[in-house]
C-alpha cells in the first residue's frame, strides 16, 4: 500500500448521474427509468440504476487511478469464499474522453447498510447477538481462504505478516510526523502512534501463522440488511489482502459497532491472539491515519476513539 496523498480526478454527484445514464444508453441502447445516488467515500460515488423491465443495478466510479482491477479482483475473490452475497460485477468501463473516470457495474443488493437502519439498535440483545454470529460466520469463511505468502491480493509476496506489515506501518508514522511538523495533525495523534511504535516488537511479537484473505473494510456501515434485519449482504472491500485474520476485526468497534458485539462475537467463536486487543487499536489508529493521508479527510468522530483506545491498550500492556 502506497502511503501518499491521491488526487482523486474531479467528478460531481450531477456529472456522475449523467454518465450514469449515458453508460446505459451505450450499453443497452435505451433510457434509464432512474438514477439515484447511493453514495460514496473520497475515491467512489455509487449510483443506482433501474431500468424500464425493473432490473437494478450499481455504477460505481473510482475517482482514482489503478483502482479499478483491485476492487474487479477483490469483490470476486471475496464472492467466491463467502455464503452471504457480495456484489457480482456484471461489466467494467476504463475511462476515455466520453467518461474521464473509470467504473464498474455490480449488482444491487436490496436493503439498506446497518449503520442507516436505525431500528437496529433498540432491537433485543439476542437479536443483536444473532446479526452478530451471522456477520461473523460468513467473515470467518472468507479467512478461512489462505495464501503461502502475505500482501496485496493482486501480489502477495512476504514470507511473514510483520514483513508486510511494519514496512507499511513505519511509513504511514513517518508520513504522519511530516503532518504533524505542517500542523496538520494533532499533537495526540502524534505522541499516541509514537507511544504505540516504541512497543511494536511487543505488539506484533505472536508469530501470524495463516496469510487469511480479509475484507479490510467490514464496518457496519458495510453491512447491508433486509426489511426485518436479516444480513443480504457485504460491500465495499478495501485494501483487501491476505493479512492477519485480526485485521480485519478493528472495524467491527467503529461507528454503532460495539452495540451488536460484533468483534467480542468472533473472538468467542474463533479465538484470538494474545495481544488481539492492542493489535486491534494498532490496526484501527493506524488505518485512519493512513485513510487522512491519502484523502486529507480526517473523521474525529472515527478518530478521536481509536486514540483514546490506544492510550487504554497501552496502559494494559
Amino acid at each position: 500500500m502506497k502511503v501518499e496523498r491521491i488526487s482523486a480526478i474531479p467528478l460531481d454527484k450531477d456529472t456522475a448521474k449523467r454518465y450514469s445514464s449515458d453508460i446505459v444508453k451505450e450499453r443497452f441502447d435505451r433510457t434509464p427509468e432512474k438514477v439515484k445516488y447511493l453514495g460514496g467515500g473520497s475515491f467512489g460515488r455509487a449510483f443506482g440504476v433501474r431500468l424500464k423491465d425493473g432490473s437494478k443495478f450499481v455504477i460505481k466510479f473510482l475517482r482514482a487511478k489503478d483502482m479499478l482491477a483491485k476492487e474487479v479482483n477483490d469483490l470476486k475473490l471475496l464472492a467466491d469464499n463467502c455464503s452471504v452475497k457480495i456484489p457480482k460485477v456484471l461489466f467494467v468501463r476504463n475511462a476515455d474522453k466520453a467518461i474521464p473516470v473509470d467504473c464498474y457495474a455490480m449488482e444491487y443488493i436490496d436493503g439498506k447498510n446497518a449503520l442507516m437502519a436505525l431500528g437496529m439498535l433498540i432491537e433485543s440483545r439476542r437479536k443483536r447477538l444473532d446479526f452478530a454470529d451471522r456477520v461473523t460466520t460468513a467473515l470467518h469463511e472468507i479467512h478461512q481462504h489462505k495464501n503461502d505468502r502475505f500482501g496485496d491480493t493482486m501480489s502477495p509476496d512476504c514470507r511473514t505478516w510483520v514483513d508486510y506489515y511494519k514496512p507499511f506501518a513505519k511509513a504511514v508514522l513517518e508520513k504522519a510526523e511530516e503532518l504533524y511538523k505542517a500542523d496538520s495533525l494533532s499533537e495526540k495523534i502524534i505522541v499516541a502512534m509514537r507511544a504505540a511504535w516504541s512497543e511494536f516488537d511487543t505488539i506484533f511479537s505472536e508469530e501470524v501463522k495463516d496469510a487469511c484473505l480479509i475484507h479490510g473494510d467490514l464496518n457496519i456501515a458495510n453491512i447491508m440488511v433486509g426489511k426485518r434485519y436479516e444480513v443480504s449482504g457485504f460491500i465495499d472491500p478495501l485494501n483487501s489482502m491476505y493479512a492477519d485474520r485480526e485485521y480485519d476485526l478493528f472495524q467491527f468497534d467503529n461507528l454503532t459497532g460495539k452495540r451488536f458485539y460484533l468483534r467480542e462475537t468472533y473472538i468467542r467463536k474463533y479465538g484470538a491472539s494474545k495481544f488481539c486487543d492492542i493489535k486491534c487499536a494498532f490496526y484501527g489508529l493506524w488505518n485512519e491515519v493512513y485513510c487522512y493521508i491519502k484523502s486529507g479527510v480526517l473523521v474525529n468522530i472515527i478518530m478521536n476513539p481509536l486514540v483514546k483506545n490506544m492510550q487504554k491498550r497501552l496502559s494494559e500492556l
